[in-house]
């Protein structure tokens, strides 16, 4: 899965300055490139890998794999900002606010984002009926029932009267992480015009098993192995996976969301290989 992963940055951050090659010079194209440096890529390998258990090449696929990592792109720079999480550091460097100024990332955030619906009406996608329900699917996994719900619950819970319940955990995560998360495992089957419930299934434990796992490194990991800040949810007494489930409780659980993960891909056999590993992977992480 490794030598398959760095493949799939290589394709998507080509596809990504290729497709910003054309902006006008300034800040705003600066930042935009600069918000798409590094990453792990995992929802860009979701995308291209789901697309392979139905027989579509890496070309199809593509685009729409750049169009996620631009879009999460977009997702972090705003997330980042002072008014949302607040953080100085993503990725090992400075947050693009630092870098530059608010009024600079949140440009930046935007036109990622309108970059990102761009690249989903890539003809070599498919069909135009291909290209419409992907848009309007990830225009759903990142609205106001998406990903931009979650983070609203985020910013709710840190002035709640009680802190967060874990049921309530579940629903915030797998709206703010967990709805790109399953856009990205499900696009192959959208582009094939099959059924994308076991890849959903897949998805939704995935989502939860990277949560709880980026829960733990908030507790265990360091700096410059994460490329973000720790400590930050324990310092604000904020409500996650570790608090409620404690340290060990929590790797026990996403064990088995990993193990559920893996049994949704039952019915694509060895073809899954690499959507398995990834299942492993996400819990094993340091970063």
């Amino acid at each position: 899965m490794q030598d398959r992963l760095e493949d799939v940055k290589a394709q998507v951050q080509a596809a990504l300055q290729e497709a910003m090659a054309g902006l006008p010079s300034g800040d705003l194209a600066d930042a935009m490139r600069y918000a798409c440096i590094g990453g792990k890529r995992i929802r860009a390998l979701l995308v291209m890998e789901s697309a392979r258990l139905f027989g579509l090449r890496d070309r199809e696929s593509l685009p729409v794999a750049a169009a996620v990592e631009a879009l999460h792109a977009y997702s972090l720079v705003h997330d980042d900002l002072p008014a949302m999480d607040d953080d100085d550091l993503r990725r090992g460097l400075p947050t693009v606010h630092v870098q530059w100024s608010e009024a600079t990332a949140i440009l930046a955030g935007d036109a990622l984002q309108s970059l990102a619906f761009g690249l989903l009406t890539d003809p070599a996608v498919g069909s135009a009926e291909v290209r419409l329900a992907l848009v309007h699917g990830l225009s759903e996994a990142i609205g106001a029932r998406g990903m931009v719900w979650g983070q609203a619950l985020d910013i709710a819970a840190e002035t709640a009267l009680e802190p967060l319940d874990i049921v309530a955990i579940k629903r915030l995560q797998g709206a703010k992480t967990g709805a790109l998360i399953q856009f990205s495992a499900t696009a192959g089957a959208v582009m094939a015009g099959e059924d994308a419930a076991p890849l959903a299934d897949y998805a939704k434990n995935l989502g939860l098993a990277f949560q709880i796992q980026d829960d733990i490194l908030d507790v265990t990991g360091n700096e410059e192995e994460t490329g973000k800040r720790t400590g930050k949810d324990s310092a604000a007494n904020k409500a996650t996976f570790v608090s409620l489930l404690g340290l060990d409780g929590a790797r026990d659980k996403a064990r088995k969301l990993a193990r559920h993960a893996e049994a949704a891909l039952d019915p694509y056999g060895e073809l899954a290989g690499n959507l398995r590993q990834l299942a492993r992977f996400v819990i094993e992480r340091d970063a």
